[in-house]
């Protein structure tokens, strides 16, 4: 087979392939002969027509398309390699010959990454960014684990405060009629959290177990069922059960029940070391991030919408799945939130263009820097990923990973040697 490029510009390429005569004949031969069994002729048991008898009845090319389509996947993969080109799209074929005898030519057209012209990456300006673990922060943390260590109690014959747990029966109406969607009974709230619509958790507020209360409020104008918007609504709700936690002392005993440590003070301790080593990898991040968009301004490039388009499907996909681990489904999602999927996909367009440009300046510096990925750098790499995944023998998942393809594993090491590049570079301001 034979590839020429006849030009490329303005992220499209266009080449021929040509295929010679002989090795189309073979692939005409094997389509043949894999396919005879599916045609009757006159005179032949079924399968047993020859191929010549067969296109003297079906005509000549009764066997090209299968024959092409046979040769074209590997054909066009060869090309785009020994042509040295990065499809981003699914190319456009036109046949320019297909007759006995002679070359099969193909000409293909296809939608390529965009060339890069960076900026001078060796001289980026950054804004310092800095987190410090205060006193307060740590509280704010010991706090949260109180809170999740408390006991749910029954608060009695009092009324009902803000942070009380209660079970509540309602019913919703729209001038003086019942609508859909308006009951439900032994609801659960949390009064305060803002869990029902503005307004419907402090008219229970001072309320006892027992009280028939009528709740009156306003549905917003952006609810997500649109019948309702700005409709008023009553809703007679029954209290049912008034509940409070009871928060566990916060002293050694309490250290000793949540974690590993025999006193308050060593348990306060390793919080602070959470939080700053936290910190620490947020300020990387965030490092990392600047770096990034600042050589997407000193660099140059014309993204095809194709790749952006592509980053928005897999932004969604991903999100999708995030979704589904959440008991939800997308559809459920966009009504929630009042969405069309063409209105989420804007949504997301800036988040996508944005990695799609990170990708392709990191991808650049890369390629410039001629970064290489080393056994000790995936040796290195598989151990992280062994202790991140809780692997008992890291030798044996190391030797299992690397029966498989290492390729994005690879990709994942440039990237980071890139990265961490860019931002020992890079100075503050």
């Amino acid at each position: 087979m034979d590839y020429v490029l006849e030009k490329k510009e303005n992220n499209k390429a266009i080449f021929t392939i040509e295929i010679d005569e002989d090795e189309f004949e073979e692939a005409i031969q094997k389509a043949y002969l894999k396919n005879r069994h599916i045609f009757s002729i006159p005179g032949f048991r079924k399968g047993k027509a020859p191929r010549k008898i067969i296109e003297m009845n079906y005509g000549e090319s009764i066997f090209y398309e299968e024959a092409l389509n046979s040769l074209l996947p590997e054909a066009y993969d060869e090309a785009v390699e020994e042509l040295g080109l990065e499809p981003v799209d699914l190319p456009e074929l036109n046949i320019e010959q297909l007759e006995k005898g002679k070359p099969v030519v193909i000409k293909i057209e296809v939608t390529v990454k965009p060339e890069v012209v960076l900026g001078d990456y060796n001289s980026i300006e950054i804004e310092k960014v800095e987190y410090n673990v205060t006193d307060e922060d740590v509280e704010k943390e010991l706090k949260a684990v109180q809170e999740m260590n408390a006991r749910i109690i029954d608060a009695g014959d009092r009324e009902t405060k803000k942070g009380d747990i209660i079970n509540i029966d309602f019913e919703g109406y729209i001038d003086g009629e019942q609508f859909e969607g308006g009951t439900a009974e032994n609801q659960e709230l949390v009064l305060g959290e803002g869990g029902l619509i503005e307004g419907f958790e402090e008219q229970l507020i001072g309320k006892k177990k027992g009280d028939v209360v009528d709740v009156k409020v306003t549905f917003p104008e952006d609810y997500f069922e649109e019948s309702l918007r700005g409709k008023e609504a009553v809703f007679k709700v029954t209290i049912n059960e008034i509940k409070e936690k009871e928060l566990p002392v916060l002293d050694d005993e309490f250290a000793k029940d949540v974690s590993e440590f025999d006193t308050l003070a060593e348990y306060k301790q390793n919080i602070r070391e959470i939080l700053e080593e936290e910190a620490k990898e947020k300020e990387k991040a965030e490092i990392e991030n600047q770096v990034i968009e600042k050589l997407i301004e000193i660099s140059e490039m014309d993204v095809p919408d194709v790749m952006i388009e592509n980053q928005i499907e897999n932004e969604i996909k991903e999100f999708e799945y995030r979704l589904m681990m959440q008991g939800l489904s997308l559809d459920q999602y966009m009504q929630f939130a009042n969405l069309t999927l063409e209105d989420f996909k804007e949504q997301v367009r800036p988040v996508a263009e944005k990695k799609v440009k990170a990708n392709l300046v990191l991808e650049a510096v890369a390629k410039k820097e001629q970064f290489e990925v080393t056994d000790e750098d995936i040796d290195k790499e598989l151990e992280i990923l062994a202790e991140k995944h809780n692997q008992e023998d890291i030798e044996k998942f190391k030797e299992d990973m690397k029966k498989g393809n290492l390729e994005y594993i690879k990709a994942g090491i440039i990237r980071r040697k890139t990265i961490e590049l860019l931002t020992s570079n890079a100075k503050f301001i």
